[in-house]
């Protein structure tokens, strides 16, 4: 791997341009005149049609980000929502809410850094697999420096009940992206746990650092594995490594906004690409995912950004979208209440403003796709495959305006 990574570096500069325009969805922007509920058909080649009813859960969100779900025997269950501007939500399931923390305040955790017209801000939240137990959460997020920079951080509470309502406590700071950077675009920052319980961190490559995302000596452009309590993994593929950083994973990536567990095992990662070149990749420890050097994205300028779509060394997406739809969440259907979505993949997407249905074929690979929910006309930041066998959307539509979406059976 580290003679293939210093192949790559020595071919890196042919055929590569200057990013010549802002992230494409970058805006916060699209609005909505639809009621509480639309009904609509909808399908796909080898399925029969889904008739869908969207119901209004929450409204007036500014700028939501991420969902996690808590258990019904926990403050009555309902959700945990993030807002990009800094307040992570609780929201009942008779749609009240209440603040449970606001990251603008600061001290004792970092203050959250959030840019207008960026990407930087308040990202996911993950209950840790024991939290029945423990009730540990974790929360990723872009924070100000001591130098007025900015870098993403990964911090582990506890989510306490406090006079009748939630509070976070007990904040450690597990992890800090490494260098700072002064951009505000290019985090990443969705998490999963895997089975043996260690944590998937996605990093971005701060948009102006793209070439870093092939250096291992920095986090731009990652995706890094830490034990629960924030320690490195022995077994981590670059422990031990000269100039290598032992929490990443794999390396190569430009934007990843949406990482999940396969229900066949594999960890599933989707990537934001710049005018083209979106990808879903199987993310398998050590391996080179190519970003800048070899990809099949078009930039801003509609120029290649690389000659080399292949390379030795470094690995195939399983699908990639051009142009680019902008993918930001990501799910895949486990519930009972769709029986043709089962196992299959929904990326919420910014750009298109829809959400990207892919077929699970039972070997794994992907088959056919289809648009959903565009007869809203907003961007979709988030997609969840709840517990209750719904599917759940979160909207960005600017300051105040976002919301929850749940998706059901006409009449169900």
């Amino acid at each position: 791997m580290r003679h293939n990574r210093h192949a790559i570096q020595t071919i890196r500069t042919s055929g590569l341009i200057l990013m010549a325009a802002l992230l494409a969805g970058c805006s916060n922007n699209g609005a909505s005149d639809m009621g509480d509920k639309t009904s609509v058909l909808a399908g796909r080649a080898d399925a029969a049609p889904v008739n869908y009813t969207i119901e209004t859960i929450a409204s007036e969100i500014d700028r939501p980000w991420s969902i996690a779900f808590l258990p019904d025997d926990y403050a009555g269950g309902g959700m945990l929502v993030t807002q990009q501007t800094g307040k992570l939500l609780h929201i009942a399931k008779d749609g009240t809410r209440q603040t449970v923390h606001d990251f603008t305040q600061g001290a004792p955790y970092p203050r959250v850094h959030f840019a207008e017209g960026a990407q930087a801000g308040l990202f996911d939240v993950v209950l840790h697999p024991g939290f029945a137990d423990n009730r540990q959460l974790y929360i990723s997020y872009a924070a100000k420096t001591d130098d007025d920079a900015n870098t993403l951080v990964l911090i582990r509470f506890d989510l306490a009940q406090q006079d009748g309502k939630l509070k976070l406590v007990k904040g450690e700071q597990l992890f800090s992206a490494a260098p700072a950077r002064t951009q505000s675009v290019h985090y990443g920052g969705r998490m999963i746990f895997r089975p043996d319980g260690t944590l998937l961190l996605t990093t971005g490559d701060a948009f102006h650092f793209r070439e870093e995302a092939q250096d291992l000596g920095n986090h731009y452009g990652t995706v890094i594995r830490l034990k629960d309590d924030g320690s490195v993994p022995a077994d981590n593929p670059f422990v031990g490594q000269e100039g290598a950083r032992p929490e990443i994973w794999s390396y190569g990536h430009r934007n990843p906004q949406g990482i999940i567990l396969a229900a066949d095992g594999r960890v599933l990662l989707n990537e934001h690409g710049p005018a083209g070149g979106d990808e879903i990749n199987h993310i398998e420890p050590g391996k080179n995912y190519g970003w800048p050097t070899v990809t099949y994205a078009l930039d801003y300028s509609g120029s290649r950004v690389s000659p080399y779509e292949a390379y030795p060394g470094t690995e195939q997406s399983l699908v990639h979208f051009t142009p680019s739809i902008a993918p930001s969440g990501f799910a895949q259907y486990s519930g009972d209440q769709f029986p043709d979505w089962q196992g299959d993949l929904f990326l919420s997407a910014l750009a298109l403003k829809h959400v990207r249905h892919v077929a699970m074929k039972p070997d794994g690979s992907l088959g056919d796709q289809q648009e959903l929910f565009g007869e809203l006309k907003v961007r979709f930041r988030d997609v969840r495959s709840g517990p209750d066998g719904f599917l759940y959307l979160l909207t960005d539509e600017g300051a105040d305006k976002g919301r929850v979406l749940r998706v059901v059976p006409k009449g169900g």
